[in-house]
């Protein structure tokens, strides 16, 4: 019974568009043909004599070794992404958007789709080629040469051919499918009489074409061209003369040959390697005969390929080869055979092509990654053919039929599709380094060295061919990755920069090794805690302007029971404390916690915080006190979620135990007063009419205001004073702040020179910052008188401030803020040892900073400044 109804169960997901058609192609009918016919056209009939022509047989060989060997690595990558999970249709831009994200899925999606468009362009050129070399050559006379030659005849000839592709492709691929079983078959069946020609074949002489550029002179001088060449039948010589590379001017375009321009051609014959990809929408089961019909296509071909140029430079001499590109029909033992293959094979490539390009724009549309630029490519017709993608690759193919030379678009094709290459081997190392778990195909016969080669090998060879057109691609690449990252929704596929940044963060955490930190090195690693951030918002940014690229943590903490609760609270209020940081555009991250009470939840938090080196060091709290919370998320587009909760939860009692508890921990402890209201960009740009005429100052009091017998100003927490301080003076919008330092000084001592040595603690330390001498006689005077005899006995025993002393204290930090600072840095005490005193403590605290302003109390319990190197 249950499996009776998981199975009703599945049956009731719904499944896509394309998985709604019945997907009829077999391996051999979806993956074998369409791979050998795209992969057997233009290079099998018309260039196969260039490439030995031109390059001669040993570079031949190793230009198809080269070619080979770059898609072999790039179908080995095809088919380790193709074997792990259900592909779809878009071929090689669904399996590179599934793996490496929308934003290099969709740029790479729209470099494929033009090489499929300039790809079945070039096919038609050469179909053009064949039929003006066949029937519109003008200067040999012959019944069936009737055809008119030139460039806008051409023009028109390929217009006509781009027209019964687009007739087929418009009716579908599976009729598309069934036409090419009938075109391969003839290939196959020219490519026997092919074979068998160059042994049954007797030697002779051919007529050889003019170039269309001769225009002889009426006295016959100029330069002069072979007019026959010979095909000698299997000879020795012959094949030496053909062995080594002997470069010329390409009769068809009059540019110089080179080994880039001869590869940039013969590449082409290797490019169908993805016409199996994109049917994948049209496969029975694209994961298992993606790897299988590809993998023998390539094997084929590559036989094919180096066996007819060893013939060839046996049997025909140099010039044959060099002077007439379609001699396979002269030399075929019945002459129409080579025509009709050509034909077949060239247009069977072109509507491979246009079909293969209108399932990539259809892909790309469906998947909105360029919005409403795209959205009328996604129509289709009944039987599921997204007719309006065929129509704008055809009207694209069209445009590119202008250029109207076959060997002028090869190079722009071949760096298309080497691109395109690379991006594939990139995906499937991208899968192989993060070592993700669900990254496990069916097909094994890969390693990240594949990858790497395949990607090395078409870099290499997309700048040997034309470095120009390269780094155009490229950057035209690069533009379109960045439209899409900025412009484009966040999908739901998964990105593989995520995996992969998880991957090194780990790496790298492991290597952060606590034990070898040192002072030079320090930096402030921050947990705030945060009860409700709407009233927090002036604490969260100050607090990330003075963490220095160090860790920032926002902590919460829930009071709640797990064992009462059916499920944990916090899983849900994630996504909205996350949409907080983003809003407020603060690099930190969250951790939320479960507790009985807010002191065992901050301990919680200050004790698993952080992951090996990167763990908080700093304790940051809002300060207890009855400031009313303002709402400053109000108008946001946070002003919905209700997970952020108002409201006291502690007494003081237990805050100041927290403050006790973190410096146990060995944590430095941050109080943050009258940031309720704080506005950055306000307090950093006080009008001009202020009394300090629009000039920013941050204060610092680096003398615990609490203990008036004391005179240091080098003990540990007045240095991390100063180094919060200047730190926060470093960052970029509060550059332009001044530090002031107050030196408060009783009388009796010499200022000067209290004020020099400071002077150069400051410069030892690399501090730039203004010292005021402050005489506070009149406030110890008075601390004195309240103490009496018990104070005198016991100095230290800070519990006993009276409150004449602190609020004189308070007025002299008043006035001597003229004008007033952003911000002020104060001496935080430690918390008395009796807990009795605790609300005592506090309420010195209050008095001490009673209408100050932003204000931080700062106790520092660990070194953090050196003078040496």
């Amino acid at each position: 019974r249950n499996c009776r109804r998981n199975s009703q169960l599945f049956s009731r997901v719904p499944s896509s568009p394309w998985q709604r058609q019945p997907k009829k192609l077999s391996i051999f009918f979806g993956v074998v043909v369409p791979t050998l016919l795209s992969m057997f056209s233009v290079v099998l009939f018309l260039r196969i004599g260039f490439v030995v022509g031109h390059a001669g047989l040993y570079q031949a060989i190793a230009m198809f070794l080269v070619a080979y060997f770059i898609i072999c690595m790039t179908v080995l990558s095809v088919c380790a992404i193709s074997t792990n999970g259900a592909l779809d249709a878009g071929g090689a831009y669904y399996m590179i958007s599934r793996a490496l994200g929308p934003e290099f899925g969709g740029s790479i999606g729209i470099m494929f789709f033009l090489a499929n468009v300039c790809g079945s362009a070039l096919y038609v050129l050469g179909l053009v080629e064949a039929i003006v070399t066949t029937f519109g050559v003008p200067e040999v006379t012959s019944s069936y040469q009737v055809l008119p030659s030139g460039y806008w005849w051409s023009l028109l000839y390929a217009t006509g051919i781009a027209l019964l592709c687009l007739l087929v492709c418009m009716v579908g691929a599976h009729i598309y499918a069934k036409a090419t079983f009938l075109i391969f078959m003839v290939v196959m069946f020219v490519l026997g009489t092919i074979l068998i020609s160059f042994f049954a074949v007797r030697p002779r002489t051919i007529v050889l074409p003019r170039p269309s550029s001769f225009n002889p002179t009426p006295n016959g001088t100029g330069p002069t061209f072979p007019t026959t060449a010979n095909f000698t039948g299997f000879k020795l010589d012959t094949l030496l003369g053909n062995l080594g590379a002997g470069y010329t001017e390409d009769y068809t375009t009059q540019t110089m040959m080179n080994f880039a321009t001869v590869f940039a051609v013969m590449f082409n014959g290797c490019t169908g390697i993805m016409a199996g990809s994109n049917m994948s929408g049209d496969l029975k089961n694209p994961s298992y005969s993606i790897p299988r019909g590809t993998i023998t296509a390539v094997i084929f071909t590559f036989i094919i390929y180096n066996l007819l140029s060893v013939l060839v430079a046996c049997t025909c001499d140099r010039v044959l080869l060099q002077r007439d590109y379609g001699f396979l029909r002269d030399i075929n033992i019945w002459y129409p055979f080579v025509i009709i293959g050509v034909y077949s094979s060239t247009l069977s490539a072109a509507m491979s092509n246009l079909i293969g390009a209108s399932r990539i724009l259809y892909a790309l549309a469906r998947d909105d990654l360029f919005g409403k630029v795209l959205s009328p490519a996604k129509k289709t017709s009944h039987s599921g053919n997204p007719w309006v993608s065929v129509l704008i690759s055809w009207f694209l193919v069209q445009l590119v039929l202008f250029a109207g030379k076959l060997n002028t678009i090869a190079s722009i094709v071949t760096i298309f599709f080497l691109l395109v290459y690379a991006a594939v081997d990139l995906a499937c190392l991208a899968l192989e380094w993060a070592s993700a778990p669900n990254f496990r195909p069916t097909f094994r016969y890969f390693t990240w060295h594949t990858c790497v080669l395949g990607i090395i090998g078409c870099a290499v060879m997309m700048f040997l061919i034309n470095a120009i057109y390269a780094s155009a691609s490229i950057a035209f690449m690069l533009l379109l990755l960045l439209l899409i990252h900025y412009l484009s929704p966040t999908s739901s596929w998964g990105y593989i920069s995520q995996a992969l940044i998880f991957h090194q963060v780990r790496k790298y955490l492991l290597m952060l090794d606590v034990r070898k930190d040192h002072v030079k090195f320090w930096r402030p690693q921050v947990l705030l805690m945060v009860s409700n951030p709407r009233s927090s918002v002036g604490l969260i940014t100050f607090i990330n302007d003075i963490k220095k690229s160090g860790l920032y943590v926002l902590g919460h903490v829930q009071l709640g029971d797990l064992n009462t609760l059916p499920s944990d609270p916090l899983q849900s209020q994630y996504d909205s404390w996350l949409s907080l940081v983003d809003h407020l555009n603060i690099k930190a991250f969250v951790n939320l916690t479960l507790a009985d009470s807010v002191r065992h939840g901050v301990q919680h938090l200050l004790f698993i915080s952080g992951l090996g080196g990167m763990r908080p060091n700093t304790l940051v709290l809002g300060f207890y006190d009855d400031c009313v919370p303002k709402d400053r998320l109000t108008g946001s587009s946070l002003q919905d979620h209700g997970e952020f909760e108002d409201g006291k939860v502690l007494g003081p009692q237990e805050y100041v135990a927290i403050i006790s508890d973190a410096m146990k921990m060995l944590k430095n402890v941050v109080l943050a007063r009258y940031f309720n209201n704080f506005d950055r960009s306000l307090a950093l740009s006080p009008p001009p009419s202020s009394p300090g005429k629009g000039a920013v100052y941050v204060d610092v009091w680096p003398v615990n205001l609490l203990r008036p017998d004391s005179c240091s100003y080098v003990d540990t927490c007045s240095l991390f004073l100063l180094q919060l301080a200047c730190i926060l003076n470093m960052v970029r919008s509060w550059r332009k702040a001044t530090l002031r330092l107050f030196l408060c000084v009783e009388e009796g001592r010499s200022v000067r020179g209290s004020e020099e040595k400071l002077g150069q603690l400051l410069k030892e330390l690399r501090i730039k910052a203004q010292i005021y001498p402050v005489p506070w006689d009149q406030q110890v005077a008075l601390h004195w008188q309240r103490q009496g005899d018990f104070g005198k006995n016991f100095p230290s025993n800070a519990t006993r401030l009276s409150d004449d002393y602190l609020s004189a204290v308070n007025r002299m930090i008043l006035d001597q803020a003229r004008p007033a600072p952003a911000v002020r840095f104060l001496y935080l005490p430690r918390p008395p040892a009796d807990t009795r005193r605790y609300s005592a403590y506090l309420r010195q605290l209050e008095l001490l900073t009673q209408d100050l302003g932003p204000t931080l109390l700062i106790h520092g319990v660990t070194p953090v400044i050196t003078t040496d190197l």
